[in-house]
């Protein structure tokens, strides 16, 4: 039986809400998902969370400004955008460090 749904996961060194959410939004363009809706929350005093309703699955970002660290997360039905999603992401993760 196949896969049903690919996850992708990852940390970052990067928590500014901005570059995260720009860049995020491009890759997930990139990749071809179809984005459904979006929100945000930003905590206080610190964090951030945004989530990318996409019509294959979503998107997360979860910030940990305590440790200079967000952790991102994807699941989806689609391989190909799976597999293009993290292609462009390698090179965007380069590009923050």
């Amino acid at each position: 039986m196949n896969d049903l749904i690919y996850n992708f996961t990852a940390w970052v060194n990067e928590c500014d809400p901005a570059k995260l959410q720009d860049g995020l939004d491009l890759l997930v363009e990139q990749s071809g998902y179809t984005v459904l809706n979006k929100m945000e929350h930003h905590f206080e005093p610190q964090g951030y969370t945004c989530l990318w309703l996409l019509a294959e699955s979503h998107l997360a970002v979860h910030t940990f400004p305590e440790n200079g660290k967000s952790y991102i997360e994807l699941s989806s039905c689609n391989l190909d955008k799976n597999e293009t999603f993290k292609k462009l992401f390698a090179k965007w993760q380069v590009v923050l460090k």
